[in-house]
């Protein structure tokens, strides 16, 4: 028999178990709603969600956790020390919690410790792992959450509005931008896109800022002074401090005048967003919608392969999840999956060639059950003035 309450994977004879900390996984955080820095025992049993917290963090976690009991972490380590054991560890606490309920199965997510689980199963519990998403329900966005990853959005396009703002700003010289005497840089204008989003309460990490060939590589972040008449690759991705919800937007500009095959690259990537775009909608392939870009691309004469050693085409996915964590379920790639309504996705095709140069557009979609919403309001624009 099951027990249905929320997002509970439970059943009448097996609980479920987490140990973690909250502030780097996300399914923790999602299932409690309170963040902590250091790992802390979760348990749902029969219905039941409790956490076991330390003194540091007991008080707070039972004004704020969204579960049903805070336990004491060292109430119940006194109790296991009074019962003979010297030096007991979180395992032993999780022993002590489940020995009244009758329960030696347990559900765990993949990412599990592994000396955990194996103490555990020295205590005969039958542990049973599953992967990701752990609570599926994560996937379909509430309006609360649509909101927060909308809010998120909203923040990035006035960073990389501001960036934008400062590339128009510049002046060529000797095939790189200038500002205000100096080269203008990758780092100067991560700098300046990272402190505004800093201004608007998020926070980004590996924010890319790429150009000319090393824009050729999708995850290169970018560095140095930043090329006229070439591509440059905004791909901005920040989390919200308040909430924790992501957003992610990628735009590529030109500041110059790109050459006319530069050009084609561009208006190819935003032809093919587009349409996948259209396609997207309750009950959709994910795994079809970007087979449709690769066909696309194919037939515009756009090869993907391994060229003097190095990948060129296209060659990532095009879409994922956003929410809690900047990639999460569904997939919109080779192995995607099949979309619902009220998940959140990205539309980001692109396209790789050393020497010519590099174009990826990225956009969030909210998935209705006849079609998108599009979160991302900010212009798609090539050539910078």
């Amino acid at each position: 028999m099951l027990i249905v309450k929320g997002d509970s994977l439970t059943t009448v004879d097996r609980a479920t178990l987490m140990i973690a900390a909250s502030e780097s996984d996300s399914n923790l955080y999602y299932v409690t709603r309170f963040i902590a820095p250091d790992p802390f025992i979760f348990l749902e049993v029969k219905g039941e969600r409790m956490v076991v917290m330390s003194d540091l963090e007991v008080d707070r976690a039972r004004s704020q956790a969204a579960v049903d009991r805070v336990l004491s972490y060292s109430e119940i380590e006194a109790q296991v020390r009074a019962q003979g054991v010297s030096d007991p560890g979180m395992v032993e606490i999780v022993h002590a919690v489940l020995q009244a309920h009758g329960i030696k199965r347990l559900l765990v997510p993949s990412n599990f410790p592994y000396g955990q689980a194996a103490k555990l199963q020295e205590l005969g519990y039958q542990l049973e792992s599953w992967p990701e998403p752990f609570f599926e329900r994560r996937a379909i966005k509430t309006e609360e959450e649509v909101r927060y990853i909308e809010a998120s959005q909203r923040a990035t396009e006035a960073a990389v509005a501001t960036a934008h703002k400062t590339l128009r700003a510049a002046s060529p010289r000797n095939g790189v931008l200038w500002l205000d005497g100096e080269t203008l840089t990758s780092e100067r204008i991560k700098k300046l896109i990272n402190v505004k989003l800093m201004e608007l309460d998020c926070v980004a990490q590996h924010t890319i800022v790429a150009g000319g060939e090393q824009a050729c590589d999708p995850h290169h972040e970018g560095s140095g002074p930043l090329p006229v008449d070439r591509s440059i690759i905004f791909d901005v991705f920040p989390r919200s401090g308040q909430t924790r919800y992501f957003a992610d937007m990628s735009r590529t500009v030109v500041r110059g005048t790109p050459s006319p095959e530069l050009k084609r690259l561009y208006q190819t990537v935003k032809d093919a967003q587009e349409v996948a775009i259209s396609e997207i909608r309750d009950g959709a392939d994910g795994t079809k919608i970007h087979q449709g870009i690769c066909d696309r691309f194919e037939a515009a004469g756009y090869k993907t392969g391994l060229v003097n050693g190095r990948m060129q085409g296209y060659f990532h996915g095009t879409g994922h999840g956003v929410g809690l964590d900047i990639h999460e379920a569904p997939r919109i790639s080779r192995k995607g999956s099949f979309l619902q309504e009220g998940q959140i996705v990205t539309v980001e095709p692109g396209l790789y060639y050393p020497g010519l140069g590099a174009v990826r557009i990225e956009d969030m979609v909210f998935v209705t059950k006849d079609g998108c919403r599009n979160l991302t309001n900010f212009p798609k624009t090539f050539e910078l003035d």
